[in-house]
């Protein structure tokens, strides 16, 4: 059953030199229980859509539609948006030294946030149900450590109080904003393992954003792939991996080290992200694709609906046999029409 449904999101910032569109036209739905996992380089938008979904980009120009069973997160009040942070909707941020105050024990911020949301628990239910979610993601000697402040926990521990507080109410969405970048290998595992086992204990819905294709191996169900404020492919996991549609897609996979020990040099995609001051014409990946063809110069390919779709106008069967066998291909195709 689908939980969020986001259509034709777009979301701009006005600039002294310029509007900037950092989302432009992004579609996507995340089902109850399931995990969407959200890839692309920087500033490709991911970040952007999910926080405005939340009413955290103020000041920017906002269109589309994203439906919360039934209700349209963009069109909320601010008063009501606010009653479903935390209690329908929690988020977990990149850094969680930024996003906890300084000033105030994880406890009480822990506190704070479920009596904001449930007003008739006392100070001591909310003391104990803080308690009780720092154990829940394995926060050693919790009632202690309750009393401690965001700089005198590890960088780990600080991820697992952020998580404990984003499950604290038992929302039905959690966006975790890449959760674990700032993380070594070891506690990354460990946050990842513990994100999963509380999703399938919760039946919570998961929007994982990152940039790194092996947390959304071990993490997601669908994935949808980002680049220049828009989607250009969407999957599921496995047919992402194995079979990719778009030129982008696969050249974010060829840059990732294999971990079955495949020796094949690196492949890295040239060239930079366009500015979104001026996206280019036509296909916004063309000027570092090395499919590209005359007709990407010029017009922009729409994302096809249903379970696999790419926004890209070399046929999926072209992608990965090499450009200049693709581009043959191609034209033998249109000598066949003619």
């Amino acid at each position: 059953m689908t939980l969020l449904e986001v259509q034709d999101l777009r979301v701009t910032f006005r600039t002294p030199d310029g509007d900037v569109q950092a989302v432009r036209g992004v579609t996507f739905a995340v089902e109850r229980g399931r995990t969407l996992g959200i890839v692309g380089e920087s500033g490709s938008g991911k970040s952007v859509s999910t926080q405005t979904l939340m009413g955290l980009t103020r000041g920017a120009v906002v269109s589309g539609s994203a439906r919360f069973e039934g209700k349209d997160l963009l069109a909320l009040p601010p008063d009501q948006l606010r009653r479903l942070r935390g209690a329908e909707i929690s988020m977990i941020f990149q850094d969680p030294l930024t996003s906890l105050h300084p000033l105030y024990t994880i406890g009480w911020q822990i506190m704070e946030m479920i009596r904001i949301h449930e007003p008739s628990t006392s100070k001591e239910q909310a003391r104990k149900r803080a308690v009780e979610q720092l154990a829940l993601v394995g926060i050693p000697q919790p009632d202690q450590r309750v009393n401690d402040y965001p700089h005198q926990f590890s960088g780990g521990m600080r991820q697992r109080a952020m998580i404990a507080m984003a499950l604290a109410l038992n929302p039905k969405l959690i966006i975790a904003d890449e959760p674990t970048t700032a993380l070594d290998a070891t506690v990354q595992a460990q946050i990842l393992d513990l994100m999963a086992r509380l999703q399938k204990e919760f039946d919570t819905a998961l929007i994982m954003i990152t940039h790194d294709l092996g947390v959304i191996a071990d993490m997601a169900d669908d994935v949808l792939v980002m680049y220049a404020g828009k989607p250009v492919e969407h999957a599921r996991r496995r047919e992402l991996y194995y079979a990719p549609h778009h030129p982008y897609t696969v050249g974010l996979l060829e840059s990732v080290p294999s971990a079955t020990g495949d020796k094949t040099r690196l492949r890295p995609v040239p060239g930079q992200p366009p500015s979104l001051l001026s996206p280019p014409a036509g296909c916004s990946f063309h000027p570092r694709c090395r499919y590209v063809m005359p007709q990407c110069r010029v017009d922009e390919p729409p994302l096809p609906a249903g379970q696999h779709g790419s926004a890209c106008w070399l046929p999926s069967d072209l992608v990965g046999i090499g450009p200049e066998v693709a581009a043959r291909r191609q034209e033998a195709s249109r000598a066949q029409r003619d």
